[in-house]
């Protein structure tokens, strides 16, 4: 049997746009407020959703692909996503509009899919299109939206209804909202909002049908995770992701997936955790495929400490390399017998916690109550017991914060530099562009001192435009207005990259080198200021134009350097050859549907 290379036309594509369409074209500063995440301002980096979507619904016979315009626009000047767009005929496109700062971008893409195909329709999905979806229907380039953060099986549903054109099913899928009509001008139907699923077992973190998909479209740089990655660096190192639960037993009030805001909007009532023995599993499976790191997502103590330890049995039994970076929403009661377990259970490993303020009255307004001699207590025996890299957020914009305040903050974080050493890496960051919506703080403002400046998606969709991010932000509180909070932001980061540098955290160039980005972004911020005073737009507009070529030097990072944020890892970490094995394999199994294939079974064994 010979495998097909002649490409197929997908059923559904996923289009994940750049927060602000065309980026390219827009002279705006970003500032700080993707420093504490691996990607650009543009938020490049689409949901880790995609990947479930993708294996669910070509398990059940319709065929997917991502394809990330945001990571092919960064990639090159030359990219034209209108053109690509014009010359795919899916029978679907499903956009996400999951982080609010893609309300400008994801809006603006599903356009251009109507501009080119009128007749196909195009799905949203996504936590913020959950919490918008009245006024998100109303858009003309908007069909479908399906609510919550389980998407996979209502989508599958609607898929089955668009490729069977049987549309009189429509009103039977849950968390459905649609339009009973064309455009704009039909009636808003909102089906009930049924599916929350309890319990995430047949949905697993298995990469390689993403993988498969890049064989089948011969497409590898749509797959591309994050700006400055190329095809190559991506497959070099290759990070993945694996998800324990959606939603949260915890209830920050700035959170919009806290327990309270999934409850509102999503109708989560708990959290839904993954089996803890296939947590292990899909661990263990990526390491057959890759040696980088493997981030595990949401804190394994979350359920209890007997599922963290379910965990750690399994993992104990495979032997691996890969850094696994575990997550702490907490502080450990008992950090000395948990950090060794982690350290009997895995050779590699790295932590990190968001203490957001060293003011514990602060800290537990937001709904935090560990103290800070519990941080330093979880920080040495992790690092006791073998840990490579221990990463501490903290956040500027909360509750009672002043900016005084923050700046004690950062000599904390010098504090805890000097005491722990270089494995101690402590990061400072603006809540920054949007306060959630759906959270704690969002919904009941005045309780929280907070001031909330937009409401409306469309607010937010021109905010995004804005010409510098002080103009962004959608809030402020009874202590530190928008602009305080733009400017103790690069005072902090200014403060802290010193102390990095003192500490041996950071040579002395690239010391420089942030201090002098710093600098320049608050010149540029003061310069924007001044034009946005002209009243004559044309002018205006010309001036701001005048200053991209500097913006552009900021798009990547302000106040902290994205290579610091990496986990240690050797270079070269595919495993080519088990991988190509594996798809082939499950691509024949697939083809000929048995299973009971000795010399697939060998191909599998040999690995």
């Amino acid at each position: 049997m010979k495998m097909s290379f002649v490409t197929p036309n997908p059923d559904l594509i996923l289009l994940h746009a750049p927060a602000v369409y065309d980026f390219r074209k827009h002279p705006i500063l970003y500032g700080p407020i993707a420093d504490g995440v691996p990607s650009t301002p543009i938020f490049e980096m689409y949901p880790i959703g995609f990947y479930s979507i993708l294996e669910h619904l070509e398990r059940n016979g319709i065929k997917v692909r991502i394809i990330n315009l945001a990571a092919r626009m960064l990639g090159s000047d030359s990219f034209d996503a209108e053109e690509l767009i014009r010359r795919l005929k899916p029978r679907a496109f499903g956009i996400d509009l999951h982080w609010l700062p893609h309300a400008h971008g994801s809006l603006e893409v599903a356009k251009i899919c109507k501009r080119y195909h009128p007749d196909i329709p195009v799905i949203f999905g996504g936590l913020s299109a959950t919490y918008f979806h009245e006024e998100l229907i109303r858009y003309p380039w908007v069909d479908f939206i399906i609510r919550g953060d389980s998407t996979e099986e209502p989508l599958l549903q609607l898929m089955k209804t668009i490729t069977r054109h049987s549309y009189s099913s429509l009103t039977s899928i849950p968390n459905l909202v649609w339009k009973d009509g064309d455009g704009d001008s039909g009636e808003v139907r909102i089906n009930p909002f049924t599916h929350v699923p309890t319990e995430l077992n047949k949905f697993s973190n298995n990469y390689l049908p993403t993988f498969k998909s890049c064989l089948k479209y011969r497409d590898i740089k749509s797959l591309i995770p994050f700006h400055g990655w190329s095809a190559h660096e991506w497959l070099d190192y290759p990070i993945t992701t694996v998800i324990t639960c959606r939603g949260c037993v915890h209830n920050c009030i700035f959170c919009g997936g806290s327990r309270n805001a999934l409850k509102m909007y999503c109708n989560r009532a708990k959290p839904a955790f993954r089996d803890p023995r296939m947590i292990a599993e899909d661990i263990v499976k990526a390491t057959r495929y890759t040696k980088a790191p493997i981030f595990i997502i949401g804190d394994l103590l979350q359920p209890g400490e007997e599922y963290a330890y379910t965990v750690l049995a399994g993992l104990k039994k495979a032997k691996f390399k890969n850094h696994l970076v575990f997550e702490l929403f907490d502080t450990v009661p008992n950090p000395e017998e948990y950090f060794k377990l982690v350290a009997e259970s895995v050779e590699n490993f790295n932590f990190e916690i968001s203490p957001d303020t060293h003011d514990e009255s602060i800290r537990a307004a937001e709904g935090k109550r560990y103290k800070n001699s519990e941080i330093e207590e979880n920080i040495k025996w992790a690092l006791d017991s073998g840990c490579n890299k221990f990463d501490l957020f903290f956040m500027i914009g909360l509750p009672f914060q002043t900016c005084k305040s923050v700046m004690e903050t950062v000599d904390w974080c010098g504090h805890l530099m000097e005491k722990f050493g270089k494995r101690v890496v402590p990061f400072i960051l603006p809540y920054a562009p949007f306060l959630d919506p759906g959270c704690i703080a969002y919904e009941n403002p005045e309780k929280f001192g907070y001031k909330i400046l937009f409401k409306t998606l469309e607010e937010y969709r021109r905010a995004m435009l804005s010409p510098s991010w002080r103009y962004t932000l959608n809030y402020e509180t009874e202590w530190m207005t928008r602009n305080e909070i733009v400017d103790c932001s690069y005072k902090a980061g200014l403060k802290l990259n010193r102390l990095k540098a003192e500490y041996g955290l950071i040579d002395r160039d690239s010391c420089r080198a942030t201090e002098k980005k710093i600098k320049l972004a608050i010149d540029l911020m003061s310069e924007i200021d001044k034009i946005n005073e002209i009243n004559d737009a044309p002018t205006r507009d010309k001036r701001l134009m005048q200053l991209k070529p500097e913006l552009d030097l900021l798009l990547n990072s302000v106040i902290n350097e994205k290579r610091y944020m990496e986990w240690p890892a050797a270079r070269r970490n595919l495993r080519y050859f088990r991988l190509l094995k594996a798809v082939i394999a499950d691509h024949f199994f697939t083809a000929v549907k048995q299973p009971k294939l000795d010399f697939l079974f060998s191909l599998r064994q040999n690995r």
